[in-house]
C-alpha cells in the first residue's frame, strides 16, 4: 500500500489496512491472494471508489494496476492533469470476487466499516464513484448512464460524483461525442478543475455549482474546452 501526505493520516490508514489483512467477515477471504485496501494521497480533497479488485490487483495488493488502472491513470494525466498519487483510490470491497463478478450485498456490507473508516480519515470533499456498484452504495441509484456528471449529497457535506468504470470503457472503445468514453473524458476534465479549486481552499458548494455550468458548456461544445 503506497501512501502519501499527512503522517498521522497515513498511520490511521495503515491500521485500517492491517484490519483488512486479517478480515474473515465474508467468504472472499477464502479465495483472495492479497487484500487490496487502497493507495494514494491521504490529503486529497477527491477520493476515487471503484467496485473491487481484479486479478492483477489481487496478485499485487494494489488497486487499479491492471488494464483498467492503466486507463484510469492515463485519463487522470491527460484530462484531469493530475498524477495518480494526487488522489486516493480504493474499492467498495477489499478482496477480489471470483471471476471478477459483481460483489454481493453481504460482501459489500462486510467491507463497509473499512470504507467508512477510510473516508473518516481522508475527509474528502468529493467522492468519485467508478461504475454502478459504488454508485448504488453511495446514492441508491443503479444506472451510471443516467447519473454520471451529476452531484449527489452524502453525509458530512460530501458530494458524490459518478463516472464510468475504466473497465467498462475498455469494452466500449468508441470516443465519439455522446459515447461513454467521451463522457468519461469530460468528467475527468471536471475532476481536475474541482481538485485544483478545492486545493485552493474554495468551498465545495461553490465548486460544484461552478462546475455544473462547466459541464453543460463542455457538453454543448463537444468537450473541446479546457
Amino acid at each position: 500500500m503506497f501512501l502519501y501526505g499527512n503522517e498521522e493520516k497515513q498511520k490511521n490508514m495503515e491500521m485500517i489496512a492491517k484490519r483488512i489483512e486479517v478480515c474473515e467477515k465474508c467468504p472472499l477471504n477464502l479465495t483472495r491472494t492479497n487484500t487490496v485496501p487502497g493507495s494514494g494521497n491521504v490529503d486529497s480533497p477527491i477520493m476515487f471508489v471503484g467496485e473491487g479488485p481484479g486479478a492483477d490487483e489481487d496478485a499485487l495488493g494494489e488497486p487499479f494496476v491492471g488494464r483498467a488502472g492503466q486507463l484510469l491513470e492515463k485519463m487522470l494525466k491527460e484530462y484531469a492533469k493530475l498524477e495518480r498519487n494526487d488522489v486516493f483510490i480504493t474499492n467498495i470491497v477489499k478482496c477480489r470476487p471470483p471471476q471478477n463478478r459483481v460483489p454481493t450485498q453481504e460482501e459489500v456490507k462486510s467491507c463497509q466499516s473499512y470504507l467508512d473508516g477510510q473516508i473518516i480519515v481522508i475527509k474528502p470533499k468529493i467522492i468519485v464513484t467508478l461504475g454502478n456498484t459504488p454508485l448504488n452504495y453511495f446514492t441508491g441509484e443503479s444506472k451510471i448512464t443516467q447519473s454520471r456528471g451529476r452531484f449527489f449529497n452524502w453525509y458530512g457535506d460530501i458530494k458524490i460524483f459518478p463516472t464510468f468504470h475504466p473497465s467498462y470503457l475498455l469494452r466500449n472503445q468508441s470516443s465519439t461525442k455522446g459515447s461513454p468514453k467521451w463522457y468519461a473524458y469530460l468528467d475527468m476534465r471536471i475532476i481536475g478543475i474541482m481538485y485544483r479549486a478545492l486545493k485552493q481552499g474554495k468551498d465545495v458548494e461553490e465548486v460544484t455549482k461552478t462546475v455544473e455550468e462547466k459541464i453543460k458548456s463542455l457538453e454543448n461544445a463537444g468537450g473541446s474546452q479546457t
